[in-house]
């Protein structure tokens, strides 16, 4: 899919859906998880695409996110241990949803 990482924190859960929908509408950007701090009420969106894919992403959603954001960065080529770190946390939000998924079966 490419080899940058872009984080987006910003307050509360219905800002980070509007931000995500607008990252994902604007470039061709993968949504790989998500962290929910202070009871949702700061929300970090991670994505993944090329550089300029990930830098179109974030800036659309600064741009016109219905809240602003507390921070963003785009990481070009992560080192070994950040991407750890994400599959770490993506690995936990597949476990939510595939119990969430035989829950509904």
């Amino acid at each position: 899919m490419g080899n940058a990482y872009g984080f987006f924190e910003i307050p509360s859960t219905t800002a980070a859906i509007d931000a995500l929908d607008i990252m994902c509408k604007t470039a061709d950007v993968e949504f790989i998880t998500w962290e929910k701090k202070l009871g949702g009420r700061l929300v970090t969106i991670i994505i993944r695409g090329s550089v300029s894919d990930v830098k179109q992403a974030i800036e659309a959603a600064e741009h016109s996110a219905i809240k602003k954001p507390a921070a963003t960065v785009v990481i070009a080529n992560p080192h070994e241990e950040i991407i750890k770190l994400v599959k770490k946390s993506a690995s936990r939000l597949t476990n939510i949803s595939t119990a969430w998924n035989d829950e509904m079966e």
